[in-house]
């Protein structure tokens, strides 16, 4: 998907199971409050390796895995071969691969129309032990995304040709996966964005920081995600003062929000009122990511989680956004 507007360098990660990662992006992109990164080929391959290994690990049918292939320009037509595991939904316990076929000539001028994807067949097993992507002209590379949950289910479309964009960077996984914002923490406590350089907090930066670390039991972390969300809601009604959320599965997910004098939205309405769906879910991510750091109840209420009673016996809590300035 093409991008618009300004882009920053920053890095992104997915919890803490892939990354982080530099890259480009554009902040305001959003997909559900999620970010678009774009990556060079180098990073492309970092990640490949780290989704490789989450497969081997936790199996295919949970991971989407991510491939790289070289060639030359002057290489003949390959085929190549992807395992994707056993299926877990087959009685006969069937090996699922994908089967890439490459007209190296082309990929310089478009790949996505120079490769094939398509589930693997005996015949190009066998074509894919006859050629080897050889020759001595330029460097070709071909990026294949397989998401094998649908691939098990049989789905013709469940694997992707990344192309590469004009300043030559790969978008890998936006629009889909829950990339966010890698942080740095400032030895003051004060946790930021990676592309935020200097801390809000106090005169050091990202490259004074040292072995600066958050408090251990996460409250530093929560009160962050406190202020962030209500940065985020602010943008729209600056005199937001408070939110309730609930807590399910881990996924903080807001349910009000309100100023000094009334709640102004409340998620059992039919619209956002004031907000929009990308401002409501971005609070939602930056309280997610703020709740990885918790330690348990303490550390909530420290960090200005005020847990409150909810008769459905879902965790719910209140928080409080930070005063603003004066000149505000």
């Amino acid at each position: 998907m093409a991008r618009t507007g300004e882009t920053i360098e920053t890095r992104v990660c997915i919890d803490d199971m892939l990354g982080p990662f530099d890259c480009k992006l554009n902040p305001n992109n959003r997909w559900n409050g999620w970010l678009s990164p774009y990556f060079t080929l180098d990073t492309a391959r970092e990640l490949s390796a780290q989704t490789l290994r989450i497969a081997d690990e936790y199996g295919y049918d949970c991971a989407d895995t991510v491939h790289v292939i070289d060639g030359r320009e002057d290489s003949g037509d390959t085929v190549h071969i992807i395992e994707g595991g056993t299926n877990p939904y087959s009685e006969e316990h069937e090996q699922v691969a994908i089967a890439v076929r490459i007209r190296w000539r082309n990929v310089g001028r478009n790949v996505t129309t120079a490769v094939t994807v398509a589930h693997a067949t005996p015949n190009d097993r066998k074509a894919s032990r006859r050629r080897k992507a050889t020759g001595r002209s330029a460097r070709r590379t071909v990026i294949v995304k397989a998401a094998w949950q649908w691939l098990y289910e049989g789905s013709a479309t469940a694997a992707d040709v990344i192309a590469p964009g004009r300043d030559g960077l790969y978008g890998i996984g936006g629009w889909e996966w829950t990339w966010h914002f890698a942080s740095w923490w400032c030895a003051c406590g004060e946790g930021m964005d990676w592309h935020e350089y200097d801390c809000t907090n106090c005169h050091l930066n990202r490259d004074s920081k040292k072995d600066g670390k958050p408090c251990a039991c996460g409250c530093d972390a929560l009160r962050e995600g406190v202020r962030k969300a209500g940065d985020i809601l602010r943008e729209l009604v600056p005199n937001a003062t408070a939110a309730g959320l609930i807590v399910e599965d881990g996924h903080p997910r807001l349910i009000s929000v309100a100023t000094a004098d009334a709640i102004v939205w409340t998620n059992d309405e039919q619209d956002y009122g004031a907000f929009d769906y990308e401002r409501i879910g971005g609070a939602d991510e930056a309280l997610r990511r703020a709740l990885l750091f918790s330690t348990g109840p303490e550390s909530l209420r420290t960090g200005g989680w005020k847990a409150i009673q909810n008769d459905q016996g879902t965790e719910a809590y209140a928080i409080k956004f930070p005063a603003l300035p004066r000149e505000w």
